[in-house]
């Protein structure tokens, strides 16, 4: 047996003992009762997509016409129906489906990249995806290019109560530059299912990596990411997570590992809590390297019977590393909940300094107050002070998505009065 077909079957050996396992964290799913997605035709232009998933997928910052993008790749449940480099960025980028990236590197996905940052048997979700899998896309960034231009990516829901079960692999080699914008979204005629999406991310030595997730679900729609990220000397790695619609049950809490001395990590989270929303977010860094840096930033707001955890686990393995989380909160609803749950561990590095800020809250009534005494009406005041709280700086989005994401605050929160 070769070492490809050994580490395939010690991947499925693994996953298939991990079948009936609940996740650590969130609601448990019965993972039967979703059907199997149906495959999807190819398209030559994005163009020439539906009017209403061009709309869906722009709502989550993927633009069709390709404008101001350095790639694109489109699946539509569990088909990659488009995946494009822009000329000028051949033999630069690579951009295919993570089924055509085995195929033409089995060696070098099997031994270095493929379930090497999440395990197989993690939990149920790993398992279902590591056995029955429907894509996900490949990205690599070839060693000392800087994509001046966004990657966008689209994981796209067109039918009803299926589970698309993708696997997505980012390589940034020595001394790239990327920022790729990846949406997750679904038809507007899509009600429930499953996206269970598997996520591992490579940054190398003295690369970076921004990668911006954007979210939009739907009431009855469950979604378990699963993320693992290793960050190589002097690389960096920024996480942004936009989630402004409601969602039946989101539970994600993806782990970065700062291998390489200097190496850094930053995560910035939004979320807004609607409906009978379940949201379980959170994060990881260990940093092991000498002079390592992390910072975890997310502001949350919980509306209407909405249940928000938001967690952050930092652990020091190096005297020489620093940390800090920033988790804060607001209460909109009394029939909301919100926990801010910080967890600080030094394991064998008594130098490592990591510090932690939570703070959950209704909305202060003297700042509503106080712009109403300017004529400002009171449900206006409440959504201006909401979109202010979430109007989180995140570096590095381009101006057309950061004005997508001012346009939802602004939408969200007047929805949620």
């Amino acid at each position: 047996m070769s070492d490809v077909e050994a580490r395939k079957a010690e991947i499925r050996r693994l996953a298939e003992a991990a079948v009936g396992k609940p996740a650590t964290f969130g609601p448990d799913l019965d993972l039967t009762s979703f059907d199997v997605a149906a495959d999807a035709q190819s398209v030559e232009s994005l163009e020439s997509l539906e009017k209403q998933t061009k709309e869906a997928a722009l709502g989550i910052g993927f633009d069709t016409t390709e404008a101001g993008r350095s790639g694109s790749y489109f699946q539509m449940d569990r088909s990659p129906i488009y995946r494009k480099v822009e000329q000028m960025f051949d033999n630069k980028l690579e951009i295919m489906s993570t089924e055509e990236a085995l195929a033409l590197y089995p060696e070098l996905m099997y031994e270095k990249y493929y379930w090497r940052n999440v395990a197989p048997d993690k939990d149920k979700y790993t398992a279902q995806v590591a056995l029955t899998r429907t894509e996900g896309y490949f990205i690599r960034v070839k060693a000392g290019q800087k994509i001046d231009k966004p990657i966008q990516a689209c994981l796209f829901v067109s039918e009803n109560n299926i589970s698309q079960n993708v696997h997505s692999v980012i390589i940034l080699e020595e001394g790239a530059e990327a920022n790729v914008l990846t949406g997750c979204t679904i038809h507007p005629k899509v009600r429930n299912g499953l996206h269970a999406g598997i996520s591992e991310f490579y940054v190398g030595k003295g690369a970076k990596l921004t990668f911006t997730m954007i979210h939009n679900w739907s009431e009855d729609f469950h979604v378990r990411p699963r993320t693992g990220v290793t960050v190589d000397e002097d690389g960096v790695y920024v996480n942004n997570y936009v989630m402004l619609k409601p969602v039946r049950s989101l539970q994600t809490f993806p782990v970065a590992r700062l291998i390489g001395d200097r190496s850094r990590a930053v995560f910035n989270s939004i979320v807004y809590g609607l409906d009978d929303s379940y949201v379980d977010i959170g994060s990881e860094t260990s940093l092991e390297g000498a002079g390592t840096r992390s910072e975890a930033i997310a502001r949350t707001v919980s509306a209407d019977r909405s249940t928000i955890y938001s967690r952050g686990r930092l652990i020091g393995k190096n005297n020489d590393c620093k940390a800090h989380l920033d988790c804060r909160g607001i209460v909109q609803s009394e029939e909301s909940t919100q926990w801010a749950i910080p967890d600080l561990a030094s394991v064998g590095a008594p130098g490592a300094e990591l510090s932690h800020e939570a703070a959950i809250s209704p909305i202060a009534a003297e700042e509503i107050y106080y712009l109403m005494s300017r004529g400002v009406p009171k449900d206006e005041a409440i959504s201006m002070i909401t979109r202010g709280f979430l109007d989180l700086d995140i570096p590095g989005l381009p101006p057309a998505l950061r004005r997508q994401i001012d346009k939802a605050l602004e939408e969200t929160a007047k929805e949620s009065l």
